[in-house]
């Protein structure tokens, strides 16, 4: 049988692994919210940001000669191994709990202190030398440690997720440049439409990624208000009247990211309007993926039987009984992705809305669906990016065909032609299945010279001066 160590809180005594650097509190959330399954340690960056806020109060408590040296020295070294990726185990609470987070704070109080008495030569659990509530959460609450340690975790993990989707603008941006010249049918409606480059598609791609990458950077500013100090409702109740201004100017050296102070820290602690934001573009972001995956999906259709305007990489086997088949496999998972991004920002909405009065205790599920949301687009974009968009190749010679075949270069020649003559023609080539350039060399309706030069492929994808 495990050593273990007795410890008491409001509700009693307990037993705790003696190794444990977590406490009492920590134990019985591990026990009560059995989820998910997903620890906060699932996301580094959380814990990291946990430590750093803790850090930067130790440090400004010590400053405002609220906390001893010794013990603040001991709760930052502590908050620094935290910090390099030390100790992560020991966050074992569920991401989803019940409290507002208080589960995850004090998780991280428990840790930090049992760490600190370590350093000062004393027994994990000798509260009375370093205590996670009375030194390791002194002038906080978990109503400003959590979301702040939560805002800033958003800002370091949107950071790789911005790097993928503009890898992504790259890699599309280079297929456009590639496939200037490969003339294809553009589609309304899944029907024939007028020509198009496939180069034209892809950068039009890279353009509505780009947009993303603007709205990414918008979203993030607001995240960098932060409202630390604020204590349990936003009235800074047992803070030092300097405590705040000190605390957020102290996070930010830390950090390494510019921080300030909320300009109303009532509303800040109640609302949830930011990660609402974030969660926004998270969605529209997965939409845009989505999208385009179902486009690739499209093209690449067949082969012998579908649109085969482009080949997407062979990644594997795509059936168990029928032989040669490959699937589009990396898009359709960009398309799960996204559904399940979708749903998580539905989420966040919801759980946004049911704060009540000073607090919205929904706090855990926002952050879960958020850090979840930021992981998923992060490595489908990576997949999208490498795995897919970068292999892909153009079938020419058939795109090129099935354009001078198609009823829709009618609309090209329109302008040339009555629209009853055009519709006549359309119809007559639907029924007989003649081309169009046929038809209409045989009726002798235009000249032939100019018709080529009409039916240029090259100038039907963009705007000319009419033929005379």
């Amino acid at each position: 049988m495990d050593a273990m160590r007795l410890e008491r809180d409001l509700l009693g005594d307990k037993d705790v692994p003696l190794a444990a650097y977590y406490g009492i509190q920590t134990l019985r959330a591990s026990e009560n919210f059995r989820i998910t399954g997903e620890p906060i340690s699932r996301y580094p960056k959380l814990v990291i940001a946990l430590a750093m806020v803790k850090k930067a109060a130790a440090i400004t408590n010590c400053r405002l000669n609220i906390l001893e040296q010794p013990i603040a020295d001991a709760i930052c070294v502590a908050c620094d191994e935290i910090i390099a990726g030390k100790f992560h185990d020991a966050f074992i609470v569920d991401v989803i709990q019940g409290g507002a987070g208080t589960s995850t704070n004090m998780n991280a109080n428990e840790v930090i202190a049992n760490r600190a008495l370590e350093i000062l030569g004393h027994a994990k659990g000798q509260y009375d030398v370093v205590n996670p509530n009375n030194h390791v959460n002194l002038s906080q609450s978990t109503n400003d440690a959590y979301p702040t340690s939560l805002r800033l975790c958003l800002i370091m993990t949107c950071a790789p997720l911005y790097v993928e989707l503009l890898r992504l603008c790259y890699e599309l941006e280079a297929k456009g440049v590639e496939f200037a010249d490969v003339i294809k049918m553009g589609r309304t409606q899944l029907q024939d439409a007028v020509p198009i480059t496939l180069g034209q598609e892809f950068h039009a791609y890279a353009v509505t990624m780009r947009e993303e990458l603007l709205k990414l950077t918008s979203v993030i500013e607001p995240l960098r208000e932060i409202n630390l100090g604020a204590t349990a409702i936003g009235t800074g109740i047992n803070t030092d009247p300097e405590y705040c201004d000190i605390v957020i100017t102290t996070l930010s050296g830390i950090s390494g990211y510019k921080l300030s102070r909320a300009h109303n820290l009532i509303e800040a602690t109640s609302d949830m309007g930011a990660f609402v934001s974030v969660s926004s573009v998270f969605k529209r972001t997965a939409i845009k993926l989505s999208k385009i995956s179902n486009d690739l999906r499209l093209m690449s259709s067949g082969p012998r039987a579908g649109l085969n305007e482009i080949n997407l990489p062979a990644m594997q086997p795509g059936s168990s009984i029928m032989p040669g088949k490959i699937n589009p496999v990396i898009p359709e998972m960009v398309n799960q992705v996204a559904y399940q991004v979708i749903g998580n920002d539905l989420t966040v909405t919801m759980a946004a809305e049911a704060g009540q009065l000073e607090l919205n205790v929904m706090e855990p599920v926002i952050a879960s669906n958020l850090l979840n949301s930021i992981q998923l687009l992060t490595n489908a974009t990576h997949s999208l990016s490498t795995l897919c968009i970068k292999g892909i190749t153009a079938n020419k010679e058939h795109c090129e065909r099935v354009v001078l075949n198609s009823i829709g270069i009618l609309t090209a020649i329109n302008p040339y032609l009555d629209y009853q003559q055009s519709s006549s023609l359309a119809k007559e080539a639907l029924l007989t299945g003649r081309g169009i350039v046929e038809l209409i060399r045989d009726k002798a309706l235009i000249d032939d010279d100019k018709l080529l030069e009409i039916l240029d492929p090259h100038s039907m994808v963009q705007p000319r001066k009419r033929v005379r």
